[in-house]
């Protein structure tokens, strides 16, 4: 335990974001991800760290029930919950954005279908657990170098709820994606709809939600 602890001494910062570092460290015989949720100063240090260790719990617990239900998903080797860190493995391979913005004509390749049918699977294994991503992106899925398989990273906004309306929220996020970063794959997602629609038993009520909410954006634009 303890030369699991002393790896964050030789651990490299790779990313810094609002709510955690990210780093790189030497783990066993791998490189792991570790990161760390850092204090906030503005809220008292006993609610604060209450909260963050909360945080980093129910990641860890989403990043697992994910895994076991078949999603691929970095591997978690360990949570500290006195220091607020998870370690987890470093997936090699390429993220979903990049490969988007590299290949033309996605939608019409065959290379793009396996992909949408991967990622439509995934979504709904996800959502048949019950988990939210709460970031679903095009820069947090990729491709594992190894065997192509379709990898979910970063559930740091991740929760668990079985209601319709957060899994059409899911989905909306991914879709406002396509529409801003990749505005002329839009077809893309639909075909990952409709696999997603297929795989999952109660998509019905999801997809339903999903018409309320996409309304609701438009409307919230069209004040804006």
């Amino acid at each position: 335990l303890e030369a699991i602890l002393n790896m964050i001494k030789n651990a490299v910062l790779i990313k810094q974001g609002a709510e955690a570092r990210v780093y790189t460290a030497p783990f066993l015989t791998r490189t792991a991800i570790i990161k760390e949720r850092f204090p906030k100063t503005y809220r008292h240090p006993i609610l604060d760290n209450k909260l963050t260790t909360r945080r980093v719990i129910q990641e860890a617990r989403c990043l697992f029930k994910c895994y076991r239900s078949g999603v691929d998903t970095p591997i978690l080797y360990f949570v500290d919950i006195e220091n607020n860190a998870i370690y987890m493995e470093l997936v090699k391979g390429k993220i979903l954005k990049e490969l988007i913005n590299e290949i033309r004509e996605w939608s019409s390749s065959e290379h793009g279908e396996q992909l949408t049918t991967k990622i439509g699977i995934a979504l709904s294994k996800m959502h048949t657990a019950d988990v939210i991503h709460g970031d679903l992106t095009t820069s947090n899925l990729l491709l594992r170098e190894s065997n192509n398989s379709l990898v979910v990273i970063d559930f740091g906004l991740s929760y668990i709820s079985s209601l319709p309306e957060d899994k059409a929220v899911d989905l909306y996020v991914l879709e406002k994606t396509f529409l801003s970063t990749h505005p002329n794959l839009e077809a893309m997602f639909t075909a990952i709809l409709e696999t997603y629609k297929s795989n999952y038993k109660a998509s019905k009520d999801v997809l339903s939600k999903l018409a309320e909410v996409r309304l609701r954006g438009r409307k919230r634009s069209m004040v804006g």
